[in-house]
């Protein structure tokens, strides 16, 4: 099971709201992170700073990639997946399987789906890509 955008395209679950549109891919402020960090200009507590909850979350429910820890280079990255919406806690739900996501996608609200990976070893995390998911209800149409 995969929780990766590219996996999830196609399948009708987690599929951006109108295609690509809304996506958000933060690629390139990781590698200047990592860039920043390996020059020196970023010490490791500055970038190994996940939230204990985000650890916790990668530790028990997260999936496994084969990804080397950017940082570290000690433990493969692990993919946490986090969607926010109405009716759902403020927090967020953390997503522990395929059918919850499956699920979440077939909801007629607009929600959006936070990829976010961690290094479950030196806690090294950084948001990889955000995106609208969802069925929301078409609006009504004004007047009468």
């Amino acid at each position: 099971m995969t929780f990766r955008p590219r996996a999830l395209r196609g399948s009708g679950l987690g599929t951006p709201v109108g295609g690509n549109a809304g996506v958000i891919d933060y690629r390139l402020a990781r590698a200047g992170v990592v860039a920043s960090f390996k020059k020196g200009r970023l010490a490791r507590h500055d970038v190994c700073d996940a939230h204990p909850e985000l650890v916790r979350a990668a530790r028990q429910v997260g999936e496994p990639t084969a990804e080397r820890c950017p940082i570290c280079d000690d433990a493969d990255l692990v993919l946490v997946t986090y969607v926010f919406g109405p009716r759902l806690p403020p927090f967020g739900r953390c997503v522990t399987s395929r059918d919850e996501l499956a699920r979440l996608a077939r909801r007629t609200d607009a929600l959006t789906c936070y990829m976010v990976e961690v290094c479950p070893e030196c806690c090294w995390n950084h948001l990889l890509r955000a995106f609208p998911m969802g069925r929301p209800k078409p609006a009504a149409a004004a007047g009468g």
